[in-house]
């Protein structure tokens, strides 16, 4: 089943189930989907759906630090909830042993040789890697290996 459908399938249950965290959470997630089918008209597949859970994902993370930082345990606890959520629909990250192996066969594949080519490493990273690492991962680890 496409994450799409899958999404959508969710969605019913949770009403019928009367979940309204988990409802609203994969609404929120179907919005930004429509959204960009309309802006960009075309149909969305999985990698970009992926990619936009990636960025939902990264968005609750940061409100999650913000919520911890002015002292509201009640909206950390939510945030916490979102992202849990979100991370059921994203596929197993990578460690950090199989991320550095790749990132070292996209260095050789570029040519690269300083940190004067860490663009074009991180771009053929991120379409190599999608969305198993999140970007600030792969660009620790660039760095650690052009250095």
């Amino acid at each position: 089943m496409r994450l799409k459908e899958q999404i959508k399938n969710d969605i019913k249950e949770a009403m019928r189930a009367k979940e309204t965290a988990k409802r609203d959470t994969l609404r929120n997630i179907q919005a930004a989907i429509k959204q960009i089918e309309v802006d960009e008209r075309r149909e969305l597949g999985d990698a970009d759906v992926e990619a936009i859970l990636m960025k939902y994902a990264k968005q609750r993370e940061d409100a999650k630090v913000q919520f911890a930082k002015g002292g509201r345990d009640d909206l950390v606890a939510k945030e916490e909830a979102e992202l849990a959520l979100i991370k059921t629909y994203l596929p197993e990250p990578m460690d950090d042993t199989e991320l550095e192996s790749i990132l070292k066969e996209v260095i050789a594949s570029v040519g690269a040789q300083s940190m004067k080519d860490m663009g074009k490493v991180m771009g053929a990273a991120k379409s190599t890697i999608g969305s198993r690492a999140d970007g600030g991962r792969i660009n620790v680890m660039v760095k650690k290996l052009l250095s």
